[in-house]
Order: C-alpha cells, then sequence, then structure tokens
C-alpha cells in the first residue's frame, strides 16, 4: 500500500497528513497562526513564516503518529510539498522541510501546485467521483473555472482578470470593520439581511468564462458613504448575493459550453453557505452529481496536497532537490 506525507505551508496554516493510493486519509493536521494576523486585517508573511518554523516539526511528528508510523523512520514512499503559489517565506519552510525529510529518509519528494491540491479535495470524500467535472475553484487569493477530463488531467477555461472572490470578501469586511478573515462573517450577516437591500452592479456579462471582483468592492464602499445608516447584515446581504450570482452564472454558462458528468466546488470560499446551496440546485437543473467538500476540506490542508502529489509521482516523477518556491505560479501553466 502506497503511503504519501503531505505537507503544506502556503498560507497561514501548517498542515501534514498522510494520504493512501486509494485517496483514503490516514491522518490530516492543521495548526492555524490566523490569531497572529487579525489584529492586520490580513496575513504577515514574516508572522506567518516564524508560525511555521516552529511548528512544521510538530505536525508533521502527529501526522505520523496519527497514522500509526514511526515519526523517527516511517515506513511511507514518498513526499507532497507546496511549492506554490503562496508566500515566499511561508513555501520555503515547507520546502525545505520536505527536502530535509526526504534526504533523512531516501524518499522521493515531488513539488505540488497548492491549487492544483484543491482540485483533487472532492476526490478525497468521493473517490468514484464522475468524469468529466467542472470545477468551480474560489479562495482568497483564486477564483477560476476548471475543466478535467480525470484526476490530474485538467485545463483552466476561466478566471478572474482582478481580486479573487475571496480577496473582495477581506476587502469589504475590512471596509465595514468586521475583522480578518472575512468570509465567514459576511456569511453569517447575509443570512439574516436583505439581498435587495443594495442595488449593486452585475459584472462580466460578456462571453469569456472570467470573473471581475473589484468593481464590486468599490461599489459597496460608494454604496455604504451614502448610505451610512445601512444595517450590515443588509450590506452583507447584497454583497454576497451578488458574488454568488457571477459566480453561478459563469458556472452556468461553461456546462452550456462543455459537456460533463459532474460539478463540484473547491477552494476557502467553497465553504461559503449561499455558494453551497447555489450550487446543489445548478447541479440538479443540469442533473449532474454534484461534489461539495467538507468544510475541512475546504481550507488548506495537506491531504490534498499529499493526493495531488500522489499523482504528480506517478505521472511526472519527483522532483530535483534543486526545486525551489514558486509564489506565482499559474495554474494554467501546469501541465
Amino acid at each position: 500500500m502506497t503511503l504519501i506525507l503531505g505537507i503544506e505551508t502556503s498560507c497561514d496554516e501548517t498542515a501534514a497528513a498522510i494520504v493512501d493510493e486509494n485517496y483514503l486519509v490516514r491522518s490530516s493536521i492543521i495548526e492555524s497562526s490566523l490569531d497572529l494576523h487579525r489584529d492586520f486585517g490580513g496575513v504577515v508573511p514574516e508572522l506567518a513564516g516564524r508560525a511555521h518554523l516552529s511548528t512544521i516539526g510538530p505536525v508533521v511528528r502527529r501526522a505520523l503518529e496519527g497514522a500509526g508510523l514511526d515519526p523517527l523512520q516511517p515506513a511511507i514512499d514518498g513526499i507532497a510539498v507546496t511549492s506554490g503559489p503562496g508566500l515566499i517565506g511561508s513555501l520555503l519552510v515547507g520546502l525545505s522541510a520536505a527536502k530535509a525529510y526526504a534526504l533523512g529518509w531516501s524518499l522521493p519528494f515531488v513539488g505540488v501546485h497548492h491549487l492544483e491540491g484543491h482540485l483533487f479535495a472532492p476526490l478525497l470524500e468521493t473517490p468514484d467521483m464522475e468524469w468529466p467535472v467542472l470545477t468551480l475553484l474560489v479562495s482568497g487569493g483564486h477564483s477560476a473555472l476548471v475543466l478535467h477530463t480525470s484526476p490530474g488531467v485538467h485545463r483552466v477555461i476561466g478566471e478572474t482578470i482582478d481580486d479573487a472572490a475571496g480577496e473582495a470578501y477581506d476587502k469589504v469586511a475590512r471596509w465595514l470593520g468586521l475583522g480578518y478573515p472575512g468570509g465567514p462573517v459576511i456569511d453569517q450577516l447575509a443570512s439574516r439581511g436583505n439581498p435587495s437591500a443594495l442595488t449593486l452592479p452585475k459584472s462580466m456579462w460578456n462571453e469569456t468564462l472570467d470573473f471581475s471582483f473589484s468593481g464590486l468592492k468599490t461599489a459597496v464602499v460608494r454604496a455604504t458613504e451614502k448610505n451610512p445608516d445601512l444595517a450590515l447584515e443588509d450590506v452583507a446581504a447584497s454583497f454576497q448575493a451578488a458574488v454568488v450570482e457571477q459566480l453561478l452564472r459563469k458556472t452556468r454558462q461553461a456546462l452550456e459550453e462543455h459537456e460533463v458528468r459532474g460539478v463540484a466546488l473547491a477552494g476557502g470560499v467553497a465553504a461559503n453557505s449561499a455558494l453551497r446551496r447555489g450550487l446543489t440546485e445548478l447541479g440538479a437543473q443540469y442533473q449532474l452529481a454534484t461534489y461539495l467538500p467538507s468544510l475541512v476540506m475546504c481550507t488548506d490542508n495537506a491531504a490534498m496536497i499529499a493526493a495531488a502529489g500522489l499523482y504528480r509521482l506517478r505521472h511526472d516523477g519527483p522532483s530535483a532537490h534543486e526545486l525551489s518556491a514558486s509564489p506565482n505560479w499559474q495554474l494554467a501553466a501546469l501541465s
């Protein structure tokens, strides 16, 4: 039975996991440094890097022990590590650790694209997914529509031309004084608000499958400046409705253009209740299998990195130890 150790340190989560050849998660440990960043309204790269340095060893040990393995000489077959995109300092901590473990245990290692890891997240919970699949990938730094013909074989068919959906959530939350991260608090407020309270623009009414959210953020700022007495719940509900409308409209457009058997969500914003509800309804309308990762699989985790690494090791072989971090690595460039 092939076992892969996954390591993820692209942002503020230090994570390690063990996944087997059937994409069964044997263990998954996540340590977040989020509390260090809240007062700054976003992730501080230096603080994140320092947190990874202090937690990477214990987190890997807990993952190995959780899978019933000897942490000093584990019976594993390879190591997968996020090598991009992400914060350069954070990426280097995980990459350096993976190389050290690989040398110490005489194992192959492979650098994994963080977003490809998110694409594998639904597979970890539904290994019998029906292909091809259209995935709506939405996170703090990325928004894309990805067409898969099989696990690891994919093509980006649409992406954001400016702010990602999660980035827009954080910026609007910061403007409204709601703290960081913005997604969960806006989602919670929106459940109690009136989504028709504000008339916000609906962007990207064109033939492309690309997204745009920067103008929406600006529209919220201007609307609340003109109407300072608007209830936060109504602002949140109106903003969220506009974001979800664009995401689902472009997904619907992609479904009209491409024949698939399933539709999936991935990324941090995949935890959003309105988006999960809307994609489920869209899947039912088109009579497609719908794959929604559990909330723990929406966030950054190492199980998804191990799963993507399992595929990459089999199809591309191990990475060279000269491999460096790629903070701006584009998913579309991945072959």
